[in-house]
């Protein structure tokens, strides 16, 4: 048998240490870019170069031609080199496959691959993850940084604080990286209170360099172990630069059962002026009770005083469009409460047994039932569920009806009469069900959407209250009254939101009003046509346009000596004057941007159409009016989630973070948001 021949490795190792080392001179050269020469010295002998470990004293061959693997590999095994492992010399900047090769070659040598694996520090950086994924090795481990980074995935991801205790992660992660020293639940709990500041600061910076105004809407959460516990959820609202409809979270905030509207209202002004964003507030979106109602019209009041507000605050207040379709659903299912379980006993029983089932299948099919509808229970605590089973059983109404009179096990069965009245609320449930998927088949709704598709329930509502069943009447009443009082708070603002999509302007509110409301259907449009043209002065007045000749005139004034008192108290007095400069020059024959845009035809609708893309675009056309739709059109006409838009009860906060304390829920809450959405942005 041959005798396997020396590796090339070897061969300049032997061939090196055998050579006389007199006379030979260190050789510096700028040429030499590979890391480990930092551990050698290159030496020349005539024409031979030899490299020598610093450390061991070892000689090898220095040659161009030999590269430096053989280097490396002397280096991962020199045992008198301190701290010796490949990830001293491997850099961040060398390429993977020179790394993996080495260690190839050192598990060829006989090392265990888990030995020479442990000796490698692979750092994955979230901020570099799009160029350097996968393509580097660093050999500076960062305590710190890790740290922070296992703070911000347990924010990103909802896992509770104290996983960072559990045994099974904290053996996961000695594994994965020895250097990594294991952290208490109450160090990760203070790191991701200090990600919630610096996260917090660039909200901040992005708020105030905004080039419009903010909306808000309040949200109240509970607890999950402590369901009396309720949490206040701020979310502002807004259209940046790009014409892109963002929102964030501001605040989640603890409410005290014991304190009043005012305390309530007090606190949420305290968390407005935190943010310094009260001059910038537009609109709040609030739920459908009287307790929202005295909590906004507190803010509004406070916000005039200081003449923040345009059109002194007649869009301001708004109420949330889908949740008043959740309760006008739930009045409706109410409706229902005793015949509901009939149809619930009537599902239980036709499913107790294989038998049952085969011959419910039977009268089915007896009575030519073509439904693909299956019958099944509903989820209580989710509305549009409750529909969708109501809707499967009327399908199969008359097979019931013959399961009835053959089976005397079977009770469940609804009167003609109840039948009715299911097929009736079903057909308003339906309604409901359509005009919300549509409102939140986006999470990002702009306020436009909304005006006719509240008008054709408002329509609806006026034919339900002309049944001639009393039961039904009285129902269609119920709903009605909730609507009205929402649309008497919210309609102004809707209208003012449809005329600014250019498909329709103000021929929407010309079109249904009249339906709506008859005779004085023409006062009614003439306070719409008001509003806007109130809220275009007060924007072309506040316009950068206007800024540039009121600066003038200013400076022009204070040529001659200023005004008595502080500037902006004589600014504040010659607003009405800038007004009416504004309204003489329009007067005088020059149009208006809202003059333009109203006589100029409307838009050609279409499935694409982006009413945002369409104001970007238009922008240099309408500079005074893009500025009023960047304002309204960010209006939360609904603060409901599409994953939210059916449940009938509060947002339930996660019950691993629902035991921690309220500073650190609301820094956990908030912190989320802004990372989910820096990730998605």
């Amino acid at each position: 048998m041959k005798d396997r021949p020396a590796s090339p490795g070897l061969l300049v190792e032997s061939q090196a240490d055998e050579m006389d080392m007199s006379e030979a001179v260190i050789v510096k050269s700028s040429r030499l870019k590979s890391v480990v020469w930092n551990d050698f010295d290159r030496i020349k002998k005539g024409d031979t170069f030899v490299a020598v470990c610093r450390h061991c004293k070892k000689k090898l061959s220095g040659s161009s031609t030999s590269g430096t693997s053989h280097l490396r590999n002397h280096l991962i095994r020199c045992q008198r080199r301190s701290n010796h492992g490949i990830s001293q010399f491997i850099t961040s900047r060398e390429k993977k496959k020179e790394a993996t090769l080495a260690i190839t070659n050192y598990i060829d040598q006989g090392q265990k691959k888990d030995d020479v694996l442990n000796l490698v520090n692979i750092r994955f950086d979230p901020e570099q993850v799009k160029d350097e994924t996968n393509n580097t090795l660093s050999y500076n481990f960062d305590q710190r940084r890790s740290r922070f980074d296992l703070a911000r995935m347990i924010i990103l991801h909802g896992y509770p604080l104290a996983m960072v205790e559990h045994v099974g992660f904290r053996v996961f992660v000695k594994n994965l990286h020895p250097l990594f020293e294991l952290v208490t639940c109450n160090r990760v709990e203070t790191d991701c209170l200090e990600i919630y500041v610096k996260e917090k600061q660039k909200v901040n910076e992005l708020l105030d360099k905004l080039p419009g105004k903010i909306s808000l809407s309040a949200d109240m959460w509970s607890a999950t172990d402590h369901l009396e516990s309720s949490y206040l959820c701020l979310t502002a609202h807004y259209i940046d630069e790009s014409w892109q409809l963002n929102k964030k979270v501001l605040n989640f905030m603890f409410v005290d059962p014991s304190h009043t509207e005012d305390l309530h209202a007090e606190t949420i002004m305290t968390c407005l002026m935190d943010w310094d964003i009260d001059r910038k507030l537009f609109s709040m979106t609030f739920d459908c009770s009287s307790t929202s109602d005295y909590i906004s019209l507190q803010i509004r009041d406070r916000l005039s005083e200081n003449r923040f507000l345009y059109c002194n605050g007649q869009l301001f207040d708004v109420s949330c469009a889908v949740d008043l379709l959740n309760l006008m659903a739930q009045d409706a299912l109410e409706a229902l409460c005793s015949i509901l379980p009939k149809i619930r006993d009537s599902i239980q029983y036709i499913k107790q047994s294989r038998e049952v089932q085969a011959k419910f299948n039977e009268m089915a099919e007896q009575v030519k039932v073509q439904s693909q509808k299956v019958l099944s229970l509903d989820n209580p605590s989710q509305w549009n569920s409750t529909y969708a089973m109501l809707g499967a059983a009327i399908e199969y109404r008359e097979a019931f009806s013959i399961l009835r009179e053959s089976d005397l096990g079977y009770i469940a069965c609804p009167t003609e009469e109840e039948w009715g009245r299911i097929c009736t609320i079903t057909g308003y449930l339906k309604s409901l069900f359509e005009v919300t998927n549509v409102l939140t088949k986006t999470n990002f709704p702009t306020a436009n959407i909304f005006f006719p598709e509240l008008c054709d329930v408002h329509l609806q509502l006026m034919e339900w209250s002309k049944n001639s069943d009393d039961y039904i009447k009285a129902l269609a009443f119920k709903m009605r009254t909730k609507f009205e009082e929402y649309w008497d708070k919210s309609g102004l603002a809707l209208a003012v939101s449809a005329m600014l999509d250019p498909r329709f302007k103000m021929k929407l509110v010309e079109y249904y009003y009249p339906q709506i409301y008859g005779a004085v259907a023409l006062q009614r449009i003439d306070d719409v046509l008001n509003c806007v043209k109130a809220l275009y002065n007060e924007h072309s007045i506040c316009s950068p346009l206007a800024s540039i000749d009121q600066g003038l005139g200013w400076q022009v004034g204070s040529s001659s000596g200023s005004l008595p008192g502080s500037g902006k108290d004589a600014r504040d007095r010659l607003m009405g004057f800038d007004k009416f400069l504004h309204e003489s020059s329009q007067s005088e024959g020059s149009k208006s941007d809202l003059d333009k845009y109203l006589e100029e035809p409307l838009f050609p609708r279409n499935v694409d159409f982006n009413v945002l893309n369409w104001w970007k675009v238009h922008t240099p056309r309408y500079p005074i009016l893009s500025m009023m739709a960047r304002n309204v059109l960010g209006i939360p006409m609904s603060k409901v989630a599409s994953d939210s838009a059916f449940k009938t009860g509060r947002k339930v906060l996660d019950r691993d973070w629902s035991s921690l304390k309220p500073a650190t829920i609301e820094a956990l809450v908030c912190s989320q948001d802004w990372i989910r959405s820096e990730l998605e942005s």
